[in-house]
Formats: C-alpha cells, structure tokens, sequence
C-alpha cells in the first residue's frame, strides 16, 4: 500500500470518527430540528448564500460518512428554504455526498468498506450486472437497502460512475420533493404543538407513487429478460 492510500484511508477515518465522536446524529432529529427552528431561520435571513452552502455541505458529510439523518437534513431543507429550493438543495448534497463514498470504495478504502457493507453486496450483485443504471434508478426509487449499502454496491460490483452520479440524481428527486414540501410546512405542525414522525410524511398514495415510478425504471431491465432466447 503507497502513501497516498494510506493517507486517503487516514483521513476518511479521522473524519468518520470524529463525526461519530461528536454525536452528530442527536441534532439529527425532529426534536432538535424543531428546538433550533428559530435560530436556523435567522442564521439563513442574515447569511443566505452562506447558509445554503453550509446546508450543502452538512448534508454531503451525512451521506459520505453514512451518518443516519438524512431524512431530517431534507426536511430541514424544506423548513429552511422553502420546498422547491430544500429540495434542489438537497438533491444536490445527497448526489455529492454518494459520490464521495463511492470514490471512496473504489480506492484503498475498498476492502474495509466491502466489509462494512457485508452480505448486502451480494445481495445487490445480480441486479448491477444485469442492468446497473436502470437497477440503480429503482434502488434510489424504492428504498429496498439501505442508501450508504446502494452507494457501496454500485461502486464495488464496478459501476461506471457517470451512470451512477445520473442514477442517484434522478432517482432521488421524487422522494426529495415529497420530504422538501412536508418539511416546508413543519412550522405551522409544531407552532400547533402536534406531534409530527417521518412516516407521517409519507401517504400511502405517494408511496404508492414512488413504487410505480420504481418498476417504470425496471422495465428496461424486464423487456431485456424477455427478448433473451430461454
């Protein structure tokens, strides 16, 4: 192993442990998210472009080091700057955020990473090689594994990376939009004093909705099978 590999895996864990040392996750809930709603908003009044940058940012790191809040960073988003901007913003972060961990795979860090993600690569493995983009396209669509497993997947099964950075841009807009626009309206639920949950953010309709979306994606994939000799 050269110096650059080893500096690569130093610092990806020093930042990973120092995430997972300061507790980053306990501001990651709906709780804080409402306890800090006021000072949120006047951070972003006074500071605009710096806050959405920052916004970005923080919502990169969460998804590079698999931090579990992702979720509330989109609704944070809504809250923050409006559905259709939260979303933008958020597409954005987590887009750059599965890019870095999917570099990240493809380095030095492969091993220790394929570890991390254990049986769930091969669980996946049949499905990339089949067809990787439109495979993608529904993982991002139907949340069937775990988002940090899926970014993983796609680099060790040997994705080719635009393909994956279109993918997950694409596929992770619907569900995006949906948690931006519940997210916008979070202010008016907890100046009422009601008692709001993630899954309160998805009806059955839009579930419903994302699903279909899904199996559009896998068509391709279906219409491919078909047309093999048996």
């Amino acid at each position: 192993m050269n110096a650059k590999s080893v500096l690569i895996i130093a610092v990806f864990v020093a930042l990973a442990a120092a995430s997972y040392a300061l507790d980053l996750r306990q501001y990651l809930t709906l709780d804080s998210l409402r306890d800090h709603r006021a000072a949120l908003l006047a951070f972003v009044e006074v500071h605009g472009l710096g806050a959405a940058l920052l916004f970005i940012t923080a919502y990169t790191l969460v998804v590079a080091f698999s931090i579990p809040g992702a979720a509330i960073m989109t609704l944070a988003g809504g809250l923050l700057f409006g559905a259709v901007v939260g979303a933008l913003f958020s597409v954005i972060g987590a887009t750059f955020g599965s890019s870095i961990l999917f570099l990240a795979a493809r380095t030095a860090l492969g091993d220790l990473l394929r570890r991390k993600a254990g049986p769930l690569v091969t669980q996946m493995a049949e499905g990339f090689q089949r067809n990787a983009f439109n495979y993608l396209l529904f993982l991002r669509l139907v949340p069937a594994f775990p988002f940090w497993a899926v970014n993983l997947a796609a680099a060790l099964l040997g994705m080719g990376f635009t393909q994956f950075l279109l993918a997950t841009f694409l596929g992770i807009i619907p569900a995006s939009a949906v948690f931006s626009s519940f997210g916008a309206g979070l202010g008016r639920v907890f100046d009422a004093g009601g008692a709001v949950t993630l899954s309160s953010a998805l009806s059955p309709q839009l579930l419903a909705g994302l699903i279909g979306l899904g199996l559009l994606a896998l068509v391709p994939v279906i219409v491919e099978r078909m047309r093999r000799p048996s």
